[in-house]
This record gives C-alpha cells, structure tokens and sequence, in this order.
C-alpha cells in the first residue's frame, strides 16, 4: 500500500461476474410478475414441483412458499450457492443437473405433479429438445401440469442460445401426450427490444380407468 493510501476506505470492487449480473436479473423481476398469465393453472393444494433451470431459485422460493415440495434443478454453481444463500428460509431440494438429460434425476425414478422451465427451452438444439421432451415425460405424473416460459425473438449470438417457436414445442410435447391448455404473450419484463415471452402450459393425460366389469382379452 502507499503511504498516500494509509487510511483511506477501500473501495468496493464493481467488477461483476456473468452470474452475478443473471442473478441481479432474475431477482429484479418477481414469480408473480413473470407467471401472471398462469397463476390460476398452478396447483394450489400442496404438490412435489420439479424447477429446471431455477437459476437463483426465484419460482422455486415463491412455490415452496405456496407449499409446494420443490427441487430445483440448476447446473450453474455461481447461480446455486446465490440461490441457496438468499432462499435458505425456504425449503427447497437443490440438484445439479442438467437437460437433456437430466441424469441424477432419472435415476431416482422420482415423479412430479408440476413442472416447470422458465426461459430454458431455448438453450437446447433440436435434438436435445427431443431428448428432453422425453425426460420430462418421465418426470411427470399422468396428470401432471408442466409450465413453460419460451422466449421469442432473434436469439443473440453470445448467449448459446437457439430460435425456438411455441408452435414446434407444443407438437412436440404432442407426441407425448402432453397436452396444450394455455398459451398467452407478453413483453419482456426487461424491456429488452425484439424480445417476447410465450407462456406455455401443458396437461400430461392419464391412463384410462379400467372398469370393473371389463371383458378379459381372448
């Protein structure tokens, strides 16, 4: 230190990480203000939540909050200790891992009666977005509800991410018998130009009942 530097305060270091400046992002906006179209599909008695892509744990300490047994799944590190650092209060099951794949999970034969992706779709390619409808449908119970929160708009170059449209997710989850019940639009919450957010919700069928007096097969 020089001797001109004696006693005087240090000043605070402004240089931010990528995931310090996503964290500041993704708790600037709140769960109610992003998921304002689809309040009324989430469940609201107690239900197990899977949060793919929870980031900073946002939804998933506003769900546990509403009740919900909640895992959040998140591969980024810098995210999840921010996550488990300012959502401590909430009980929340943090889990590294990752679509397409989802690996951890799967071998848990765990399932979930909502899940969720916001903002995360569009970071898988067309083949990894195959593979992760069908990790999802492993997921979720029959019946089950899975919310999606798909960008929409030219996809910048640094960010690793995809252009992908409501129309080809909705088909998509269609071959698994995920079924659309609400697709709405809204601005971006950012104000970031181009950029629009589609809100999805699907409803995944249930096997049919058998009726008791049901002719056994010849």
């Amino acid at each position: 230190m020089r001797d001109g530097d004696k006693g005087r305060k240090a000043e605070p270091c402004t240089i931010q990480t990528e995931g310090s400046v996503l964290a500041s992002q993704y708790e600037s906006v709140t769960f109610d203000e992003v998921h304002r179209h689809v309040l009324h599909l989430i469940p609201t008695g107690p239900v197990t939540v899977l949060d793919i892509g929870a980031g900073t744990g946002r939804d998933a300490a506003a769900l546990s909050a509403r009740g919900h047994t909640v895992v959040a799944v998140e591969p980024a590190e810098d995210l999840r200790a921010v996550g488990q650092r300012i959502h401590a209060a909430h009980n929340i099951h943090w889990v590294d891992d990752t679509l397409p794949d989802l690996k951890s999970l799967c071998c848990q034969h765990k399932r979930f009666q909502l899940v969720m992706l916001t903002a995360v779709w569009m970071f898988l390619r067309e083949d990894q977005r195959r593979c992760a409808a069908s990790r999802i449908d492993e997921l979720l119970e029959e019946g089950g509800r899975l919310g999606m929160v798909l960008r929409g708009g030219p996809a910048p170059a640094d960010r690793g991410m995809y252009t992908v449209s409501a129309a080809e997710t909705i088909s998509l989850l269609a071959t698994r018998e995920i079924r659309l019940i609400h697709h709405s639009q809204q601005a971006d919450a950012l104000g970031r130009g181009g950029v629009v957010w589609n809100n999805l919700f699907f409803e995944k069928s249930s096997a049919p009942e058998k009726t008791a007096d049901a002719s056994p097969a010849v």
